[in-house]
């Protein structure tokens, strides 16, 4: 957790919370090898929303999973919040990552055996931190969610689990939010509250969002729209005015 009086996330010393540079990404199949990243470089500003558009397959959730280290490129270079991912063992980019990055899924990926509570304070108790349960009451009643503490996923609807799933990735107080269609598997009305609390979430802690999405308008709230066409980026646009 960031122990900052201001509650703002730490910002990288050299101003860029990701540096992609050059990366690539080949995959085996039956059929050969797959180019899934063929070159992509991008650079977020600590502190910036960025939009991830483009067709289904064109690499968006792949880019993401290697920002969060959770895929290795076959080539080039990650930079997240100034530390080199490729310089990092498993268990350290792992630790990194609980510390550093928030992740939020279309499917929610929450632990269905475990109540809200305990799904929102599961990384600070991998984190040895006394005070998970406390950290973890808190955020959820600063997403509304105050009154379903004891819940389990299977009780809640999709739009509270979504809830959930934004008080687990902002718990740690990451630098870098990273968001893959979190309103994808949600009516348009719960959607909109869902996009509307993580944004005000964000700005709260000045925490940097990367977020795919196939919907214009959340794309438009964003800073900046970068769009992938097969496993390229073929355009990087700066929003004149980000939509409230």
């Amino acid at each position: 957790m960031n122990d900052s009086s201001s509650g703002h996330a730490d910002r990288p010393a050299d101003g860029w919370m990701v540096r992609l540079e050059d990366i690539h990404l080949k995959l085996a199949s039956a059929a050969g090898e797959v180019n899934i990243l063929r070159g992509l470089d991008l650079a977020v500003a600590a502190g910036e929303t960025v939009s991830v558009v483009g067709p289904s397959g064109s690499g968006k959730s792949t880019m993401m999973m290697v920002m969060a280290g959770l895929e290795r490129p076959t080539g080039g270079r990650v930079g997240v919040g100034g530390r080199d991912l490729a310089g990092l063992s498993e268990d350290a980019l792992a630790l990194f990552r609980r510390e550093r990055i928030g992740i939020v899924f279309q499917n929610f990926h929450l632990i269905p055996t475990m109540t809200a509570l305990e799904n929102v304070a599961v990384p600070l108790e991998l984190a040895g931190r006394r005070d998970a349960f406390a950290r973890a009451e808190a955020e959820l009643a600063a997403v509304g969610l105050a009154h379903r503490l004891g819940h389990y996923p299977g009780q809640l609807s999709g739009g509270e689990q979504q809830r959930v799933a934004l008080a687990r990735a902002f718990v740690v107080e990451p630098q870098l939010l990273l968001a893959d269609e979190p309103t994808g598997n949600l009516d348009g009305e719960t959607g909109r509250h869902i996009i509307d609390l993580m944004f005000a979430l964000r700005e709260r802690r000045g925490t940097t969002l990367v977020l795919i999405t196939h919907d214009p308008a959340i794309a438009a709230r964003c800073n900046r729209t970068v769009h992938l066409s097969d496993g390229r980026i073929v355009a990087d646009a700066a929003m004149a005015t980000p939509s409230p």
